[in-house]
């Protein structure tokens, strides 16, 4: 695939993230419990998942010896912190709006990320800071502080 696509499809990840985060938000307040929203959300996502690996990728599923390779954590710390990102958004977004939440959300990967990349946590390949990059990340804390600001 060529970058111009990819960028297109990373731009439009946050776009779905950002409605499902809308509608989810929506969900909670009629629930009252952001849990609930969590495990409606999780159940939905399997559903699709599930869906979507029967009709496009039954043909690539990995074998069994591929399964045991994989160590344990990696089953389950993907979902773990999807469901927690997932309860932070359903709390904080009804409380403080989409905008706020998305953009320090949005923060807090970017911080993380570049942390995470230049120490190589996470099995990340390193990726070193560089001035372009504080910048980069001074930029989006301005951001906030701007979004935040009457």
């Amino acid at each position: 695939m060529n970058t111009k696509l990819l960028f297109i499809l990373a731009f439009m990840g946050g776009v779905c993230l950002a409605i499902q985060a809308a509608f989810n938000s929506q969900l909670t307040v009629l629930l009252k419990k952001p849990i609930f929203t969590t495990f409606v959300s999780a159940i939905s996502s399997v559903v699709f998942s599930l869906l979507f690996v029967l009709l496009l990728f039954t043909k690539d599923l990995p074998n069994k010896e591929s399964f045991r390779e994989i160590p344990w954590y990696l089953w389950l710390a993907g979902g773990f912190f999807s469901i927690a990102g997932l309860m932070l958004y359903f709390v904080t977004i009804p409380k403080i709006g989409i905008t706020k939440v998305i953009v320090l959300g949005l923060c807090g990967q970017l911080v993380l990320s570049v942390i995470a990349g230049h120490f190589g946590w996470l099995n990340l390949p390193a990726d070193p800071i560089t001035l372009k990059k504080s910048i980069g990340v001074m930029i989006m804390i301005i951001g906030i502080l701007l979004i935040y600001s009457k």
